[in-house]
């Protein structure tokens, strides 16, 4: 640019232009203007920029002095703004005149041609980069977005992606700018090959990794499409798989990718040197233990004679630090270090405990808990403030938060508190989820065709941890309506307290037939008292009323089945017999869960006992169900769910009709209509019985595509069961099978499940169902 000033020039030029310092001092020389007094200062060129941006910038005002390098500063402070293409200075007498270009402003970013990704995320991620509609149009910038936008198709193999970037000016010096891409064709993995292996097949090996050559559901996990993140994830698991096998000294020497001509196929080759086997020779035990050194030892699971495995060695690493952690010393370090014999193919280990301060903890933290109280996360908790840290506590009050079931994530750490060497603080951090649970069920059959069953309930109602609820059953069979409160802390020593109030209608299958009617109304409060972190033992007692109600000999209507018109004769009078009972429970629960509601370990077990030795009926009624969840690796898990319930008459007295078991269907044996098995009417109306036998066994996997999401599996399942009325001999060649596979899943709703099942030893007259669906239910 040129400096141009009328001391210099001949009277006829209107204006003396003020060129950039350092344009003139590239040239070798500057056409200086003389200082003067500024009288005024004029901005021309601007459209969308406030005049009060640019006068912001300038290092000179009216009534000062201009100079040469303030001009400079002010032309280069302009340039840095990025609003400005073209900048210029010029003086009129004493008047100084900016004189600018504006870039030009975005109007709108498009994408056209893009399958892959969401096109509005992508203009969303773009304009948080500064490349959006009403922002300054830079070329660099769109250049570099082209870019990325390649990058991201290569590491989804779509190696054939091309985009094209077209800028259009528009009017008020604006631009349209418009990514049209033609993605081509995915590229995917033809061939992997691993070269040198011997002691492992080729299908070993690959079962390892991630990265797959196409099959069943690769085209929704994508894991026949090349990423180099993936292939770095598969060679360590390579390493790993050889560590944990005594190959202490395998290498992966080389990989080799290479893509064809046409870019559609992709051809991997690992090159690895598998090294020697190595076993264990002497492992020792070093440093400071205090005098447990044979608790510790025993945490080691790696043996003199064994074959190495580095996994072995990492956990027995990690289990002997926990264990100091749950003595206080909170950062024990603890090193294993490994003297090879080459010669005798051995590999010996020195384990070295430093177990440093004892540490305890100074306060407790906790956040996220935007509707729950801090009570009832803090009464979980079994690591207090200032006293000594203790590992095990710490996991056991995460675990107690987590079963809650108020929170979709519970995280815990324990950082160092700055400045001391011997304190930490314990940080909870918790995301709270609805705990609103609305409970659906729906079923078809030929006999009740559309089943509906529900109920509302509220659990931490007000983030007081506190559970209302009402259940509603409308199924032609059963029709209840119950509210029920459950208060998990009724004392501060936590004996829970919950009620119930009921009103319950029993139904035959077949309805226009009206054999009889089952009206119970009562109402039972329970208190249960913890006997240990896992246990405990509940106490209650119950009213209720019961009338049952025959047509036995009424015009229009089929006689009543035998038991219930047996039942009406005893107790009753003419068709309808009504009795008041007072049952009492106990009942026995041991909960070791990592959650309550997507468990992958642990055991759940819970026993009752209900009694009503006086009263009209007399009987017992006991129920012992078991569950247990096993981990399969890191993403299966192995669930399975036992339960035997036997019920009885005392005095005499014949066993209540109406506290039969059944068993059909979710929650006992999918592929069978719900309730239908076991004895029937002469009309071939189901009656249930006074024992029953249920097991299922559950097969869990991830969803494809979902990761390591826990609340969105598939599974298989195989169910076996059936009732036995009183008297009856349980038999197993009567019981019942079903087996086929659903989908469970967390909903926002509350946990939904859907199965397709198909028995497996249907019987005449039997009633099956393939299909079956509950909203709320749990195992």
């Amino acid at each position: 640019m040129k400096l141009h000033s009328q001391r210099f020039f001949p009277t006829s030029f209107p204006r003396r232009l003020i060129a950039i310092a350092v344009f003139a001092a590239c040239a070798g020389q500057a056409l200086a203007v003389d200082p003067f007094t500024v009288k005024d200062i004029r901005v021309e060129g601007i459209q969308r920029t406030e005049a009060g941006t640019v006068f912001s910038y300038l290092p000179v005002r009216v009534g000062e002095t201009y100079t040469d390098e303030k001009g400079a500063a002010a032309i280069k402070a302009l340039y840095a703004t990025g609003f400005f293409k073209d900048v210029r200075i010029e003086v009129e007498g004493d008047v100084l005149v900016v004189m600018v270009e504006e870039r030009p402003a975005i109007a709108a970013v498009d994408f056209s041609g893009v399958k892959e990704f969401d096109k509005d995320q992508l203009v969303k991620s773009l304009k948080e980069i500064g490349l959006g509609e009403s922002r300054i149009f830079d070329r660099a910038l769109v250049d570099r977005a082209e870019q990325e936008l390649k990058r991201q198709y290569l590491s989804r193999g779509l190696y054939g992606v091309q985009v094209t970037t077209t800028v259009t000016p528009i009017e008020r010096n604006r631009v349209n700018v418009n990514f049209a891409v033609d993605e081509g064709d995915v590229a995917r993995i033809r061939q992997i090959n691993i070269v040198g292996n011997k002691a492992f097949s080729d299908s070993d090996l690959r079962g390892v990794l991630n990265l797959r050559t196409p099959g069943w559901f690769t085209w929704y996990t994508k894991a026949d499409q090349y990423s180099k993140q993936k292939l770095t994830g598969d060679i360590e698991a390579l390493r790993s798989f050889y560590l944990n096998r005594g190959y202490l000294e395998m290498q992966v020497e080389s990989t080799q990718v290479s893509i064809t001509p046409d870019k559609k196929d992709i051809y991997i080759t690992i090159n690895i040197n598998e090294g020697e086997k190595f076993t264990v020779g002497d492992v020792k035990l070093e440093g400071e233990m205090f005098g447990r050194e044979a608790e510790l030892r025993s945490l080691l699971q790696l043996k003199p004679g064994d074959v190495y495995s580095g996994e072995k060695l990492a956990d027995s690493v990690k289990k002997i630090t926990e264990r100091m952690g749950n003595f206080g010393y909170a950062f024990a370090n603890v090193n294993a270090n490994p003297e090879i014999n080459r010669e005798k193919r051995e590999v010996g280990f020195t384990v070295l405990v430093d177990p440093g301060k004892r540490v305890y903890v100074r306060r407790i933290n906790i956040g996220g808990n935007t509707k729950t109280r801090d009570e009832v996360i803090r009464r979980e908790f079994r690591q207090f403030e200032d006293s000594w840290y203790d590992g095990e506590k710490i996991r056991l009050s995460r675990d107690r938060v987590d079963r809650l079931g108020y929170f979709k994530e519970v995280s815990i750490d324990t950082p160092e508190v700055t400045g001391t060497t011997d304190q930490v603080d314990v940080n909870m951090t918790v995301a709270e989820k609805p705990t609103g649970n609305i409970l659906l069920g729906a079923g078809f059959s030929s006999s009740e065709k559309v089943t509906l069953t529900g109920s509302i309930q509220q659990a931490n109602a007000f983030g007081s941890g506190n559970t209302v609820g009402v259940d509603v059953n409308t199924s032609r069979r059963n029709r209840t309506i119950a509210f029920s409160q459950v208060n998990p802390y009724f004392t501060d020593d936590g004996i829970s307290r919950s009620f119930e109030l009921f009103l319950r209608t029993s139904r035959p299958p077949i309805v226009n037939t009206g054999d009889y009617v089952v009206r119970t109304t009562g109402g039972n409060v329970k208190f249960g008292v913890p006997f240990s972190e896992v246990d405990t033992v509940f106490f209650g007692v119950g009213v209720e009323r019961t009338q049952v109600e025959t047509y036995f000999g009424v015009p229009g209507y089929n006689d009543s089945p035998e038991l219930y018109r047996r039942y009406v004769a005893q107790f009753g009078d003419g068709s309808t017999a009504t009795t008041t009972s007072f049952p009492l429970t106990t009942a026995w629960q041991r909960d070791s869960r990592d959650s309550a509601l997507v468990p992958t370990r642990g055991r759940y077990q819970r026993a009752n006992l209900e009694v009503a030795p006086f009263s009209d009926l007399k009987y017992y009624r006991a129920i012992y169900q078991h569950q247990y969840f096993l981990p399969i690796g890191r993403t299966v898990t192995l669930a399975l769910n036992g339960e035997f319930d036997y019920g009885k008459g005392l005095g005499g007295r014949p066993y209540p009709i109406f506290k039969n078991f059944y068993a059909g269907g979710i929650g006992s044996v999918r592929g069978f209509e719900g309730s239908s098995l076991g004895p029937r009417a002469a009309n071939g109306d189901p009656l249930g019985g006074s024992t029953r036998l249920i097991f299922n066994a559950e097969l869990q996997f991830p969803f494809p595509g979902s990761g390591n999401d826990r609340t969105l599996r598939w599974f298989t399942f195989l169910d076996g069961g059936n009732v036995f009325a009183e008297g009856q001999k349980l038999e197993t060649s009567a019981l019942r099978y079903g087996a086929g596979l659903g989908i469970s899943w967390v909903s926002p709703i509350g946990p939904l499940k859907l199965s397709v099942g198909s028995p497996l030893n249907a019987k005449t007259g039997d009633r099956t169902q393939r299909f079956q669906f509950q909203l709320g239910t749990g195992f």
